[in-house]
């Protein structure tokens, strides 16, 4: 059996009076049955590797409870700090040892409670506390979830910056197993290492249009590696707004808008001219901003220009965006004249500008541009397949798709 955060598995009606240590109520059964008697003080039947008296545990070991003697089992153990934390554990098939698997975390108050039940079917209860030993030395990973909370596009990825490198394998698991991505619908996702400091999050497809995000750390106290413990986050919500898709065709200079897939605009534009194509794939809005001055030396261009753009739409860090460029004109629709970002008319802009929220997807097609890298300019994510996103979690990257061990216990009918 195991036992996960926020999955408690009810595998029978014994356990479940048990569990909650109610003696009133059997399933079926009459005051004459073993469950209808209150639970006993399980204290002589278990053994606990626990601190006794004032003692604190070291959080670098696990936790073992384990049944003494031949006349009783264990059948259930819950331990939980007091964040209200859930640590994972394993119980034998033959319930005679349960043991953790998650780590403890320092400096903390933790509550077991354990049901047994004795060879006559009786329930047993003892209920244990102790606290965990603070780290003599530490230095503290907190963990800076982006982007702000708020209202955003499809497209737009969670990240995570930790406030240290995290290399190991291990240590990596114990960072992401921390990481908690709750949505509304519920949607398949995972995070993926960008680098020894940098995570994103993104489900498998585009976040569905309304669903809310609830972004969490439970690393607080967690040891993640030697002298590396689990520091404070800041929680985060998102909403996501109606699913704005623009694509933009360079080789037929017409960018079409779609709102949940729906079309409701198509504007000829100019793309990248050959030495300056726009590149190609799908990238997420950063940002918008009224006007900005754009000069042939921000992309080391030989060609000079500088220029103020109105109705500017963020696409890349590198400086891509999608403009007003009423200059023009005459070629948009019929050539791609820009040096990389995608032009249009004054009015097209302004609707594009006032239609687009950060997080929107705008994704070119048919230039001579190379691809979107998937991270260092801007989001790129969704240009890396479901497959290749995976393997950049150590959760995940080596597991077979579909459903978890958790998400499978969260199904599993219950009796």
């Amino acid at each position: 059996m195991s036992h996960s955060p926020r999955i408690r598995t009810v595998l029978s009606c014994t356990l479940l009076v048990a569990a909650l240590g109610v003696g009133t109520t059997a399933c079926g059964g009459s005051d004459g049955h073993p469950l209808s008697a209150k639970p006993y003080d399980a204290a002589g039947q278990i053994a606990f590797n626990g601190p006794v008296g004032t003692q604190k545990a070291d959080p670098d070991k696990p936790l073992e409870v384990t049944a003494q003697g031949e006349d009783g089992r264990i059948t259930d153990v819950t331990a939980t700090d007091a964040m209200g934390r859930y640590v994972a554990g394993e119980l034998g098939a033959d319930g005679a040892r349960w043991h953790s698997t998650s780590p403890l975390a320092a400096g903390t108050h933790y509550t077991v409670r354990v049901s047994t039940e004795d060879d006559e079917g009786s329930p047993g209860r003892k209920v244990m506390n102790f606290d965990t030993n603070a780290p003599a030395k530490k230095r503290r990973l907190d963990v800076t979830f982006g982007p702000e909370s708020g209202k955003y596009g499809v497209g737009q990825p969670v990240t995570a910056e930790l406030s240290a490198k995290v290399k190991d394998k291990k240590a990596r698991a114990v960072v992401e197993r921390a990481l908690k991505v709750e949505t509304q619908p519920a949607t398949e996702g995972a995070w993926h290492w960008v680098d020894s400091k940098t995570l994103h999050y993104r489900p498998k497809e585009y976040w569905p249009a309304g669903a809310h995000i609830h972004v969490r750390s439970n690393l607080e106290g967690i040891k993640v590696r030697d002298k590396l413990w689990g520091g404070e986050s800041k929680p985060l919500k998102l909403t996501i707004g109606d699913r704005i898709e623009a694509v933009t065709d360079a080789g037929s200079h017409y960018m079409t808008v779609y709102r949940n897939g729906e079309e409701i605009n198509s504007m000829p534009v100019t793309t990248g001219k050959p030495g300056y194509s726009t590149r190609n794939g799908v990238k997420v809005v950063l940002g918008k901003e009224y006007s900005v001055r754009m000069t042939s030396a921000s992309i080391g261009s030989s060609d000079f220009y500088d220029k103020m753009v109105y109705y500017a739409t963020r696409v890349t860090d590198s400086g891509e965006y999608v403009h007003a460029a009423p200059w023009s004109v005459g070629s948009q629709g019929y050539e791609n004249t820009s040096h990389g970002c995608t032009g249009m008319s004054t009015d097209d802009a302004a609707w594009f500008y006032d239609t687009v929220r950060q997080g929107d997807i705008v994704k070119v097609v048919n230039s001579a541009g190379a691809d979107m890298d998937p991270f260092g300019n801007g989001y790129g994510d969704w240009n890396l397949d479901w497959k290749k996103w995976r393997k950049g979690s150590e959760l995940v990257g080596g597991a077979k798709e579909g459903p978890t061990a958790v998400d499978a216990a969260r199904l599993r009918p219950q009796v």
